[in-house]
């Protein structure tokens, strides 16, 4: 990754930025963002916006016009906005996905992945190290999340996915022996694991709910759910009933957000005061 002290930005005036995604109001990043630019006394904003799908090309190329320094980027536009940008980092090329594009001095758009180290964030907190996980889906945060588990040690993969084509295509991705590609059923028990990892949006506020059993994963085995609205979703109640340890979506949405706000806003995320944000997340929840 070359990171984006190589790019120069613009950073006088006021400082914007956003979240592009369809639906979008369920995004809890405007919180972070403006928690840590009024932690540190920084002028700028952070809004939604909100991006239908068939004019996510115009909107990101709108960018440098509109006065916007960069902007995260969630469902379903990821690798739209890759193919959006003029400059691409190694860790967006290697996830084929960018979930933050940066306007440089230039109105160049620059594609990057911080999904990446957002995920393995909590994992490395904890001194977790899976021998073997369990990726439900295919799709941008699936793609980071199987090279991060490569980079972590993970010796067996499994990829549930809505298609077993999709599964196979990522699992080429998996630079290592001991691979499984599976179609996801519904009421499907998933294979023994140490680590379960749902990347789909399934079992988020407005989608369908993530119909697996859990109950093949021995004791001590850990849930992961990417997915944040809600905080606990029906995945983490099934692991918390069955006394697995459990990792939720902040987690990683806090990680993957420090990235882009030292990005956007040339300031290292105040996280020593990750406490209070995350109570503050969770107030706005409910």
């Amino acid at each position: 990754m070359s990171g984006a002290g190589e790019i120069r930005v613009d950073r006088t005036g006021q400082l914007t930025a956003g979240v592009c995604g369809w639906p979008v109001a369920h995004s809890k990043s405007p919180i972070i963002h403006r928690f840590w630019l009024d932690a540190l006394g920084l002028e700028g904003d952070y809004v939604r916006l909100p991006v239908r799908p068939r004019g996510a090309v115009e909107a990101f190329r709108a960018l440098p016009a509109l006065g916007f320094i960069g902007v995260n980027v969630t469902v379903p536009h990821k690798r739209v906005a890759l193919k959006c940008a003029d400059r691409i980092d190694l860790s967006a090329a290697m996830t084929e996905a960018a979930n933050i594009l940066l306007v440089s001095e230039d109105g160049e758009l620059v594609a990057f992945n911080s999904d990446w180290a957002g995920f393995l964030e909590p994992l490395e907190r904890r001194n977790l190290r899976p021998s073997s996980a369990v990726v439900l889906g295919a799709g941008g945060a699936a793609r980071a999340v199987v090279l991060a588990l490569g980079q972590l040690g993970v010796d067996h993969l499994t990829i549930v996915n809505r298609t077993k084509a999709g599964a196979d295509e990522l699992l080429d991705l998996w630079l290592r022996d001991g691979g499984t590609a599976l179609e996801l059923v519904p009421g499907m028990q998933l294979p023994p694991a140490d680590l379960v990892v749902n990347a789909t949006s399934l079992g988020m506020v407005g989608q369908p709910a993530l119909d697996v059993s859990l109950a093949a994963l021995p004791p001590g085995a850990t849930v992961y759910d990417l997915v944040y609205a809600p905080l606990e979703t029906g995945l983490l109640a099934d692991a918390r009933a069955r006394g697995l340890h459990r990792i939720d979506g902040l987690e990683m949405l806090i990680g993957q957000a420090a990235v882009a706000f030292d990005m956007f806003f040339g300031a290292e995320a105040p996280r020593e005061r990750d406490a209070e944000l995350r109570v503050l997340l969770e107030e706005r929840a409910r």
